[in-house]
């Protein structure tokens, strides 16, 4: 009987140690994940603030060659080039370290990246022409494992069996120029993650080259006022162009800054085939960081999007990479809905957000599910919980940000929830459509006061 009791007890010291092998894993390696989600985050947003500080300063050549840097660091490439479309030709603006140029198809030898630009804007490129013209008419980035076995480069002699990248800057479907790496540090081609890395810098150079293009045609006593201006466009310019049709969901949106730059966004994610994702957010502050916040938080979100599994586990990780990727009391609030067209179904969480505002059998309901701001509190803190239910013919749903609410008449008092409420029933008893349903709202909000924040509202109907 003895020795039954030490077989057992011997096997549950074992399962237990086995459990916590396992778990002290896996949670080395969620550590190793989120240090690495939130180094690439810090290094995006230093990224961001040296380009700013470096035009604020006059250096528009300067922030160039720091965008430029920034994207061979990034890929371990051993040169660097950006070309900027100027009347249908590709025009380097920008070039750091062993960028090659040739002369007749021989390589010249060049040390100085400001000869080294000057050598190149002499010789613009053709839409179409080569490796790096070819990339204009491409919608995505390109890769190429040995330069030696590629067409493209046979013209060049001399050429040493080595990787190179190349991609198109696109805003919208406005080509802004290319991006192309060559020759990788440690000799070879350029690895899987590094390609993807390179793809993942697309956003931060087409703001960038925008920007620094915006600051060369400007003078210095203007740059102000088109400082905000740009940034307003490159804000708007980030909005989706369309609104989705998504099975019997209808959606409107529309948002109206307090400011010439806006805090708040919006955006429609397709996670498959049958789910899509609404987002409203709302960043902390206004102007410029509101919008540079707000612009990140929504590249987070589109980048997450490949690996989403639910609304919790993609709301949880999206703080984590906040939290440990910005400053100290700079947060961003978020609502979500999950829209299911396949089961007709609507999942709902949100992240220090407002409520969503239902019209369900002619009554007004408010759902607010548990969650903290987003980059508030780090991950042991947090909370997000969310809620489903099935999307019924006659139901009216709203998202909305606390620009509205807050509006204050000339006694210093609030629209309110309860009014938006109101008028919000008033709008579906009407069978308002959701563009009639948001100028409703908003001209009720500015007939009773002044705009004090961001106002934005997403609007979803069953057809």
């Amino acid at each position: 009987m003895f020795d039954v009791l030490l077989i057992v007890l011997a096997v549950s010291v074992a399962v237990v140690t086995a459990l916590f092998l396992r778990e002290r894993q896996r949670r080395q390696e969620l550590t190793f994940d989120y240090e690495q989600a939130a180094g690439k985050h810090r290094s995006s947003e230093k990224f961001l603030n040296r380009v700013f500080a470096e035009m604020r300063g006059g250096g528009v050549s300067g922030a160039m060659q720091i965008a430029v840097r920034h994207v061979a660091e990034s890929c371990g490439a051993e040169g660097a080039a950006v070309y900027e479309m100027n009347n249908g030709l590709l025009r380097a603006v920008g070039v750091c370290g062993r960028y090659p140029v040739f002369r007749n198809g021989v390589r010249l030898q060049v040390l100085q990246s400001e000869q080294l630009l000057e050598l190149l804007a002499r010789e613009p490129v053709r839409p179409g022409e080569g490796f790096v013209g070819g990339a204009a008419v491409l919608e995505n980035a390109e890769m190429t494992t040995d330069v030696t076995a590629d067409p493209r480069f046979q013209k060049y002699r001399d050429l040493e069996p080595t990787g190179a990248m190349v991609m198109p800057l696109r805003n919208g479907s406005k080509l802004l120029g290319v991006v192309c790496l060559f020759g990788h540090c440690g000799g070879g081609a350029f690895t899987d993650g590094e390609f993807a890395r390179f793809q993942e810098l697309e956003q931060q150079l087409v703001m960038s080259l925008e920007l620094i293009h915006a600051y060369g045609e400007i003078s210095r006593r203007d740059r102000i006022d088109q400082e905000l201006d740009l940034a307003r466009r490159i804000q708007l310019s980030l909005l989706p162009d369309a609104f989705p049709k998504w099975g019997d969901f209808v959606i409107t949106a529309s948002t109206r800054p307090a400011k010439e730059v806006n805090g708040d966004f919006y955006d429609f994610v397709r996670i498959d085939d049958d789910r899509l994702l609404v987002v409203i957010g709302d960043a902390s502050g206004k102007g410029i960081p509101a919008c540079l916040l707000s612009a990140m938080a929504r590249s987070l979100i589109r980048a997450m999007a490949d690996n989403f599994s639910t609304l919790e586990d993609f709301l949880r990780k999206l703080n984590r990479r906040l939290y440990r990727g910005t400053e100290e009391a700079t947060f961003i609030t978020l609502g979500c809905c999950l829209l299911d067209r396949r089961n007709s179904l609507i999942e709902f969480g949100r992240a220090g957000h407002t409520d969503l505002m239902a019209f369900v059998h002619d009554h007004i309901r408010s759902f607010a599910p548990n969650g903290s701001a987003l980059g508030a509190m780090p991950d042991e803190f947090s909370e997000f919980d969310t809620f489903c239910t099935a999307f019924q013919p006659g139901m009216v749903l709203m998202l909305f940000s606390d620009g509205l609410t807050e509006a204050m008449d000339g006694q210093q008092e609030e629209f309110g929830v309860d009014r938006l409420a109101t008028v919000f029933q008033a709008g579906c008893r009407q069978g308002n459509s959701g563009r009639e349903m948001i100028e409703l709202v908003l001209e009720n909000v500015e007939n009773f006061g002044s705009q004090n924040d961001d106002q934005t509202l997403i609007v979803i109907q069953h057809e």
